[in-house]
């Protein structure tokens, strides 16, 4: 039985999900039969009311996010959806205090999984907030960017041209990158982003700042979000890059590692772990001054677990 694509909607509080929502709704492709699932963190509902035009099944969580209390209530409500409409298309529109990266985990993991395919995550941030290294402080902001595929700024009226230049060069920066970045007024975000989500090839070319570019190779990879890693075999790998990589100067990636997922920066002779919110897969990147690709690729996939072993140590 074909899957239904399941879309989630997030951002901080007070950007504009739900003017955004209401004009992809608006906008949707008519072959496409779409369900709405709205997430308030109060006790009594708005949004579903804003957006119910009569034409589309929408169903309301509220009284709490949908990663914490209202977790099991999503499961049914997401569960009776698809039984009763068997729509095409998902979309969750998730409350601004909602770590989306425990949403989409329940999305994947049975009985949810069985039924569904995670499509595109996409988060409207304000450039002024963005911008602002104080946000990206509070682990809640900087999930509900990392997790995102298409990330689209709003209220780009209200910011003035540093602020703005600022906001782009920061997200053009960000690992893992993004499938689409877009600015957007009125809430104009296009239905097609919606399957923006797309995987890299197995083995790619990473860019290189251009400043960077002279004499250096780099080289990237990417898993399915299904592979698990040994946390044990990273660390012994990161070690070991120095001898792996000739003229290293930077590696990174994000693994899967029992059930976290874990950014691991290589800079300047030194490596660190960090929890993050990215789900799409697992990715890994050097840039060095001489990279055998086989070599490196035989060290990295050496890592991986074999399939249900679940052990991550």
């Amino acid at each position: 039985m074909k899957k239904t694509t399941v879309n989630v909607l997030t951002g901080f509080l007070g950007v504009g999900k739900t003017t955004a929502l209401r004009h992809l709704i608006a906008q949707r492709p008519q072959h496409e039969k779409w369900a709405i699932i709205v997430n308030e963190f109060g006790e009594i509902g708005i949004d579903g009311a804003v957006l119910d035009n009569g034409e589309l099944p929408i169903a309301e969580i509220a009284g709490g996010c949908l990663c914490c209390v209202a977790g099991p209530q999503m499961t049914v409500t997401v569960a009776n959806l698809l039984r009763r409409e068997r729509p095409d298309r998902l979309i969750i529109e998730a409350s601004g205090l909602a770590h989306a990266a425990g949403l989409i985990d329940e999305l994947r993991a049975e009985p949810l999984g069985n039924a569904l395919e995670v499509g595109a995550v996409m988060t409207l941030v304000d450039p002024r907030q963005f911008a602002n290294n104080d946000y990206f402080r509070q682990s809640l902001y900087r999930d509900q960017v990392m997790i995102a595929d298409v990330l689209l700024a709003t209220k780009c009226d209200l910011a003035d041209a540093p602020t703005l230049a600022a906001y782009r060069d920061k997200a053009a920066a960000l690992f893992p990158p993004k499938s689409l970045i877009a600015e957007i007024s009125d809430g104009a975000a296009d239905p097609a982003w919606l399957d923006a989500a797309v995987q890299n090839k197995s083995r790619y070319r990473p860019a290189v700042r251009p400043g960077d570019a002279s004499g250096w190779q780099s080289q990237g990879w990417t898993f399915a979000p299904e592979a698990e890693f040994s946390g044990e075999a990273l660390t012994d790998l990161f070690d070991r890059l120095p001898q792996l990589v000739d003229g290293l100067v930077r590696a990174k990636g994000v693994f899967r590692v029992l059930d976290t997922w874990l950014w691991l920066n290589w800079t300047e002779g030194q490596w660190a772990a960090n929890q993050v919110a990215w789900r799409r897969d697992s990715r890994f990147e050097v840039i060095g001054s001489r990279i055998d690709a086989d070599a490196l690729e035989a060290a990295i996939q050496a890592c991986v677990l074999p399939a249900g072993s679940g052990n991550g140590a």
